[in-house]
């Protein structure tokens, strides 16, 4: 092995140890505060797209006010289903709904 080959590993291997950290830190956050129920992981794999967790912590509605949400952001471009804004509104209803106060804190 020539020597800038040498010096090159050495360099990579100087370098890459020390870009970890900063590759870890960079992966998302997991939201918290969104029990496991049906329609979880459909609403934050959607919603998430463009908002975060605090947008739903301040809001408070029933399935039909939480449709007019959604029909809104498919206004804006959002691409969703009837379906899928169907079980997004029953699982924010649930958990972010007038009656759910702060327990989904």
């Amino acid at each position: 092995m020539t020597s800038a080959k040498k010096i090159m590993l050495a360099v990579l291997l100087i370098i890459l140890p020390a870009l970890i950290p900063y590759a870890v830190r960079a992966q998302p956050a997991k939201p918290i505060g969104f029990p496991d129920a049906p329609g979880r992981d459909l609403t934050l794999r959607l919603c998430f797209q463009c908002h975060g967790d605090g947008m739903w912590r301040d809001h408070r509605q029933d399935h039909r006010g939480w449709e007019g949400v959604l029909y809104r952001m498919v206004g804006r471009g959002a691409l969703w289903t009837e379906e899928e804004i169907n079980i997004m509104a029953g699982y924010l209803a649930a958990f972010y709904g007038p009656q759910s106060g702060k327990a989904a804190k």
